[in-house]
């Protein structure tokens, strides 16, 4: 039996990037230095801590009292241990003292950056030891699953989800209880679910944290939305550049095949379900969902016109299910809690949370999970800390390379799905880049239209031609070398582009110029060799 003492190690990739399994070596060698063994004190590898940036990441546990620490070192490990098994209140004065070789590292657990969150999603990501179902099931993961096939119909399930509100967390936004129920209302034949997994926004890494966190809370979610809508083999497909996540999710799969949580008659019902990864190239244009149906198949993924849409003929021309890791593993806790209890959250249009990867000129990076309608300022500036310079923020980009920037006038802003389209942004899935003052607009329009540039799977000429005459267009501007007339066609290019491009990476693409053309286009006309020519701040052409 574990101790109720623990200490428990981010082993997410963020941290290990930081050190952490050198500082997990170092802890175990000063557990056997003080001469105590797991029964005593247990050592627990967990996914993601969520404060990215102060890591390697530790939480110190016992009856009453948790302590977080980061920035560490393998050296600190002894007096973790010592702090670990420290009696109540021994040695828990505030503040710390200078003499405490761990006052420098420790972290509020009762400051903005936790105290605003709201985990959902997030619940068991660093409370869990991801290789371990035992873990899991401890924690509650696949109670719901076991409830729903033994007391709930598909039709109740479904029900559920739609009272929540939830939407989906991919980007779109689209009702999820309104694509299951068309997925569930299709002629009878076999079904599929598919997770997205194919996370590729630069700054967004939420996905790839709940797949490294808590792989069983995911698999338990694509399991009743499986029984919900009537499928009996699905597939997670991740991008190969998340090689931890991957192994943890197949690693997962297996251990839940071998409780009978997946395969033929699981809880002795008549309920199958078959489970599988299929790992992506990279390519950012098979987040689209019907390349990402044909890279599953086997074929070059690239986009597809709709209708037919996926919910209706998609892998094998039979209806197919595709929600992404976030919407998938809100779904137990919305079961285990109900539907009314999700849509007490949020706004009238966007219930329960939302999570972002908050990162850029901000002092607290990381994973951030919040009620929808919660303003932008209180995620950058309260929970984020702000600039860690303690200049202004300039402006906030979300969305990703399909989102837009939002300035620093705008923060007030509720984060949704309608209000941030209205800013000339989106919500995406979630990756949120915060910028200072010194932030060369053009350039960061720029560097979107690259990647979109490079990224374009070259289907549909808008999208191919288009990005590279875009991007040839914003390095006149970075260079100071544009002319009025660049101003116009930069505009009316990114209409034509919008407008007229097959799938959302072309429809998308000029977002990032086209918003900071409207908050920002001071910046343009300074690079223009006439730029009283060039209208007026704020209009956009």
């Amino acid at each position: 039996m574990p101790s109720p003492v623990q200490v428990r190690c981010c082993d997410a990739s963020g941290c290990r990037s930081a050190g952490s399994q050198g500082l997990r070596t170092a802890l175990e060698g000063a557990r056997e230095s003080a001469g105590l063994d797991p029964s005593q004190l247990t050592i627990k590898p967990v996914g993601c801590l969520r404060q990215c940036g102060s890591g390697p990441l530790v939480a110190c546990d016992r009856p009453g009292r948790t302590r977080l620490f980061g920035g560490l070192s393998p050296e600190l490990a002894g007096a973790l241990i010592t702090d670990a098994l420290a009696a109540d209140g021994e040695g828990d004065a505030a503040p710390t003292t200078a003499s405490d070789p761990l006052a420098a590292h420790r972290i509020d657990l009762d400051g903005p950056f936790f105290a605003l969150q709201r985990p959902v999603v997030l619940e068991g990501c660093g409370q869990v030891n991801p290789e371990s179902i035992d873990d899991a099931i401890a924690f509650g993961t696949y109670a719901q699953l076991q409830r729903v096939l033994q007391e709930l119909t598909p039709e109740q399930v479904r029900d559920e989800v739609r009272r929540s509100g939830l939407r989906g967390r991919g980007g779109a936004g689209y009702p999820t209880g309104l694509k299951w129920d068309t997925v569930a209302l299709q002629p009878p034949g076999p079904r599929y679910v598919v997770c997205n997994a194919d996370e590729g926004d630069p700054g967004a890494f939420m996905d790839r944290s709940v797949l490294e966190s808590d792989p069983h809370r995911l698999i338990e979610g694509m399991a009743i939305a499986a029984y919900a809508v009537g499928a009996e083999r699905g597939f997670v497909y991740v991008r190969a550049e998340y090689p931890l996540a991957i192994e943890r999710l197949r690693l997962a799969l297996q251990q839940a095949r071998s409780r009978h949580l997946l395969g033929n008659h699981i809880h002795g019902t008549t309920f199958n379900l078959r489970l599988e990864v299929r790992v992506g190239a990279g390519a950012y244009v098979c987040g689209e969902e019907t390349a990402l149906l044909l890279s599953i198949q086997g074929q070059r993924g690239m986009p597809q016109p709709r209708p037919p849409f996926p919910a209706q003929s998609g892998l094998w021309g039979a209806p197919t299910l595709i929600n992404n890791v976030e919407t998938f593993t809100a779904v137990p806790a919305i079961l285990r809690q109900g539907g009314d209890w999700y849509a007490a959250m949020g706004t009238e249009h966007s219930k329960g949370t939302k999570v972002f990867a908050l990162s850029g000129a901000v002092v607290n990076t990381g994973l951030v999970e919040v009620p929808m309608g919660t303003p932008l300022r209180t995620v950058v500036e309260v929970i984020g800390g702000g600039v860690p310079d303690g200049s202004p923020i300039k402006a906030v980009q979300t969305g990703g390379p399909s989102g837009g920037c939002i300035p620093a006038e705008r923060l007030d802003t509720p984060v949704d799905y309608e209000s941030l389209v209205a800013l000339g942004s989106m919500m995406g899935s979630g990756g949120m880049v915060v910028m200072g003052e010194s932030t060369s607009m053009p350039e960061v329009a720029r560097h979107f239209m690259g990647f979109s540039v490079n990224e374009s799977c070259g289907k549909c000429i808008p999208c191919r031609a288009g990005t590279v005459q875009l991007a040839q267009l914003l390095d006149r501007f970075v260079e100071r070398r544009a002319t009025p007339e660049d101003m116009e066609r930069l505009d009316a290019l990114c209409q034509m582009v919008k407008v007229t491009s097959l799938c959302g990476l072309g429809q998308s693409a000029p977002n990032p110029v086209l918003s900071t053309l409207r908050w920002f286009r001071h910046e343009y006309e300074a690079a223009c060799r006439e730029p009283a020519l060039c209208g007026t701040p704020g209009e956009v052409r």
